[in-house]
């Protein structure tokens, strides 16, 4: 018998994070142990008298694919991917992953070529603004995170199934302050980081784009950032893991990269290319149900009371204009002594803000 909270997580999918009307062309791609969900979101879809295009991913191919594609195969462009991209009005994906380290040991040159090809098939999907990506529990990932499967499937659960029409509203109030605002900076252990916002529009994400969700980000200037940062957990990227990330910045850019963990990975991405070394994302976490990083960042650029920053890739919706193969967010957690200033005005301490969200 399938599990209610499935039923009620496809409805949101369908019914709410995506526009789907009838006749519309839906991209339904998903990790096969998530069949479960995608079977939901695939009879739902037919009920609205659209057309899914289903693609379903089976356990290493990708894997294979990276290990023995050569140069010339890693260049070639995916036609039939792009055809497929501009015919779409929609695309729903849930992950399910098997393996989380999969490609530890791939050469990270490789995933950066492929990405640089692939990327205009992804701006097509990003600028159609109608899609969604969900991540389905599994064993792996319960792993991960320290659980047994069910409890995990109670944290994604809880995280996922919440009334995002009165989430959307509550964000409001953050989107307006940074809207108006000019400047930020962020000061915690290890950090002192600051950026200015002028002119750029906050985002709202109340499950339209990200299932679980609960952020509201903004682009930073291109040229602004000045300080450093140590980010509190490991990056997650392509299926490496980079702890202890240090990065100090200057007009900009990072001009020194540090980790504890997976140094060189860092600094092989952040020359993918001339964009890569800036930021593209501040993202401020407001989902206050997720408590714990799970090294999925999904889930922990959510977390209530932490900031994320991503190297790389700006999304053009709030005005921002970097452009990268990459988008790497990074989180840093501000719940023990973190502050958050918008134009020199306290608005966030320890993880907790200074006004009623």
């Amino acid at each position: 018998m399938t599990d209610p909270r499935v039923k009620r997580l496809a409805e949101i999918l369908v019914n709410y994070s995506i526009k789907i009307k009838k006749r519309s062309v839906i991209n339904l791609s998903f990790g096969v142990d998530a069949k479960e969900l995608a079977l939901e979101v695939y009879k739902l879809i037919l009920k609205k008298g659209a057309y899914p295009i289903v693609n379903p991913s089976v356990q290493g191919f990708a894997y294979a694919y990276y290990k023995n594609a050569s140069k010339e195969q890693l260049n070639r462009f995916p036609k039939l991917a792009m055809y497929e991209a501009k015919m779409a009005d929609g695309e729903i994906h849930i992950g399910a992953d098997y393996n989380t380290r999969e490609f530890t040991k791939i050469d990270p040159k490789k995933i950066a070529l492929r990405r640089k090809i692939t990327q205009k098939i992804s701006d097509i999907n990003i600028k159609k603004n109608n899609w969604v990506v969900c991540k389905f529990p599994t064993n792996s990932l319960a792993q991960d995170s320290e659980m047994s499967l069910e409890e995990f499937e109670d944290f994604v659960y809880d995280a996922c199934l919440q009334d995002w029409e009165k989430e959307s509203k509550k964000q409001e109030k953050l989107k307006r302050i940074l809207d108006k605002g000019k400047r930020v900076r962020i000061t915690a252990d290890d950090t002192d980081l600051s950026f200015s916002i002028a002119g750029r529009q906050g985002i709202k994400c109340s499950g339209t784009r990200n299932m679980p969700d609960g952020e509201v980000f903004i682009a930073p200037v291109e040229d602004s950032t000045e300080g450093y940062i140590k980010y509190t957990y490991p990056a997650m990227y392509g299926g490496r893991e980079v702890g202890g990330i240090y990065l100090r910045f200057h007009k900009g850019k990072v001009v020194e990269a540090k980790a504890e963990k997976g140094e060189g990975f860092l600094k092989q991405m952040i020359k993918t290319d001339a964009g890569a070394v800036k930021l593209g994302e501040f993202g401020i976490g407001v989902n206050y149900n997720i408590k714990q990083f799970i090294k999925q960042i999904l889930f922990d650029e959510k977390i209530g009371g932490t900031v994320h920053l991503a190297l790389g890739m700006a999304y053009p919706e709030g005005g921002g204009k970097n452009k990268s193969a990459i988008h790497w967010d990074m989180i840093k957690d501000l719940r023990k002594g973190g502050k958050l200033f918008i134009d020199g005005k306290l608005i966030q301490k320890d993880g907790q803000f200074t006004f009623k969200l």
